[in-house]
C-alpha cells in the first residue's frame, strides 16, 4: 500500500455466512482521484463502498482516510458524502432544504446565511439554481439525482461515495449526468469512489477502474490500459466484447485468422490457446474472393457490428465505423484479418 494515498483500504474481509463478499481487498486512492469499481453482481464492490461509508462492519481489515484510521469510527464522524441509486430526497423539503440538510446537522458550525450561500453555490454548480424552491415531486429523475449530489457535496466531504447513482435514469439522462458528475468532481477536486455495473460509465469518467471478482481486485488501471491490456482472462472477457478464437501459442505469439499476433502479459506461453480478440481489432474488407461471409449487420449509430461466418464455420463479431460498413450487409463476401494488436490468450478448454 502507498503511504501517500489519501484513502487506503487494507486487506478488507467480510463474510455473509459462507459467502465471501470481501476477501482481502486492498486499494489505494489518491487525493482528488475518481476510482470506479466494476464487476458482476455479488463481487463485493458495494460492500466495499458501504464499509468505507461506515454502513457495513468488517470482519477484518483497516481503512485509512487522510492519514486517520476510520475503521471503527461511526459513519457520521467520517466526513463522507454519499449518493445512492435511489434519490433518497426528503419529499417534504424543497431542493434547497434538501441540500442544506447536512449543514443543519452541523448547526453550531454553520449559520443560516452560510447554509443558504452554500446551497445556492451547489445548486448553481449542478445547474438547478432556478429550481431551489421546487419539491422532489416537481423535479425529473435526473434533477432529483442532481439535488442528491449537491446535498452530498454541501458538507465538503473528505470522500464522495457514489453507489450506482445513475442506474435508475434513462440512457440519455444517464450520459448527461455522468459527464456532469465528472465535471463537478474535477472542478472541486473531491476524492471519489464510484460503484457501477455499467462498463461504459466506469470507463468514460474514472481516472482508474478496478475490476472486482469474488471479493478481490482482479486488476486496477487507467481505462484505456484496462481495456487494451487486460492482465487476466476474466478482465478481458468482462470488460467489453471479445471473440474467442482458437490458435497455437509459441514464443509470445499466437497464430489465428491466417496471421500471427503478439500475446499480452499473463497469457499462456505455449500450446493450444483461445485468443480473446476485440471486435474492433478485426479488419473487414469487401472481396468477391473473400474468406468469410457477413451473416448479419447491426447498425449502432457511429459504428456497425457485423456477425461474420468464416470458411471453417467459426463465427466472429467485428465492429467498424458505420461509413466503412455500408456495403457490408448480410450475405456480403469479405476478407477478414487481424490488426497488429496484442491479444490476451487463455488456455484452451
Amino acid at each position: 500500500m502507498s503511504s501517500s494515498a489519501y484513502v487506503q483500504l487494507v486487506d478488507l474481509a467480510k463474510h455473509f455466512g459462507k459467502v465471501k463478499a470481501l476477501d482481502g481487498l486492498s486499494l489505494d486512492i489518491a487525493k482528488g482521484e475518481l476510482v470506479a469499481l466494476l464487476g458482476p453482481s455479488g463481487c463485493g464492490k458495494t460492500t466495499a463502498l458501504r464499509a468505507l461509508a461506515g454502513l457495513q462492519v468488517l470482519d477484518h481489515g483497516q481503512m485509512i482516510v487522510d492519514g486517520k484510521d476510520v475503521t471503527y469510527q461511526n459513519a457520521n464522524k467520517r466526513g463522507m458524502g454519499m449518493v445512492f441509486q435511489a434519490y433518497s430526497l426528503f419529499p417534504h423539503m424543497t431542493a434547497r432544504e434538501n441540500v442544506e440538510y447536512g449543514l443543519k446537522l452541523r448547526a453550531h458550525k454553520t449559520s443560516g446565511d452560510k447554509r443558504k450561500a452554500r446551497s445556492s453555490e451547489l445548486l448553481e454548480l449542478v445547474g438547478l439554481s432556478t429550481h431551489a424552491h421546487h419539491y422532489p415531486y416537481q423535479l425529473s429523475g435526473g434533477q432529483q439525482q442532481r439535488v442528491a449530489l449537491a446535498r452530498a457535496l454541501a458538507i465538503s466531504p473528505k470522500v464522495l461515495l457514489l453507489d450506482e447513482p445513475l442506474s435508475a435514469l434513462d440512457a440519455k439522462v444517464r450520459t448527461q449526468l455522468r459527464e456532469e458528475i465528472r465535471r463537478i468532481q474535477m472542478e472541486l477536486g473531491t476524492t471519489t469512489l464510484f460503484v457501477t455495473h455499467d462498463q461504459e460509465e466506469a470507463l468514460s469518467i474514472a481516472d482508474r477502474v478496478g475490476v472486482m471478482r469474488n471479493g478481490q481486485l482482479e486488476q486496477i488501471a487507467a481505462p484505456a490500459e484496462l481495456y487494451d491490456r487486460p492482465n487476466t482472462a476474466f478482465v478481458a472477457e468482462f470488460v467489453g466484447l471479445t471473440n474467442p478464437i482458437p490458435g497455437n501459442v509459441s514464443s509470445g505469439t499466437i497464430e489465428i485468422l491466417g496471421g500471427v499476433v503478439k500475446t499480452l502479459p499473463g497469457s499462456i506461453t505455449s500450446g493450444a490457446g483461445i485468443a480473446l480478440v476485440r471486435p474492433e481489432s478485426i479488419d473487414v474488407i469487401a472481396s468477391k474472393s473473400g474468406n468469410a461471409t457477413v451473416f448479419s449487420a447491426s447498425f449502432l449509430g457511429a459504428t456497425c457490428r457485423l456477425s461474420i461466418s468464416l470458411a471453417n464455420g467459426t463465427r466472429v463479431t467485428a465492429q467498424l465505423p458505420s461509413p466503412d460498413a455500408i456495403a457490408l450487409g448480410a450475405g456480403a463476401t469479405v476478407n477478414v484479418a487481424l490488426l497488429d494488436l496484442p491479444v490476451f490468450v487463455k488456455a484452451a478448454g
